[in-house]
């Protein structure tokens, strides 16, 4: 999550919704550098957000599905709990009335 807290890692995030890019590409779309978006994405990388290989020359990164498995089970681990103390609230509420 806290990978994700950073604007420009979110950025980088939704871009690579849509696929693998470069370095190039994504900083195309940033308003930051092309070494920035690059230490961005080695955030987002040690994360286990974010996978690269090499193509060429170049260094294509993607998001991880198994990281995004992850993030996914932790965002429905927190509404269950959230769910289940707004519940137990209600029915607190609801016993007082």
């Amino acid at each position: 999550m806290d990978a994700l807290g950073h604007p420009t890692r979110r950025a980088i995030f939704e871009q690579l919704r849509s696929g693998a890019r470069s370095v190039g590409e994504i900083a195309a779309e940033l308003p930051v550098s092309r070494p920035a978006v690059s230490q961005h994405l080695r955030v987002l990388k040690e994360a286990g957000l974010v996978t690269e290989r090499r193509n060429g020359t170049r260094r294509l990164y993607r998001l991880n599905p198994d990281g995004l498995d992850e993030l996914r089970r932790y965002v429905e681990d927190y509404w269950t709990d959230a769910l289940a103390a707004f519940k137990a609230e209600a029915e607190r509420e609801r016993r007082s009335a």
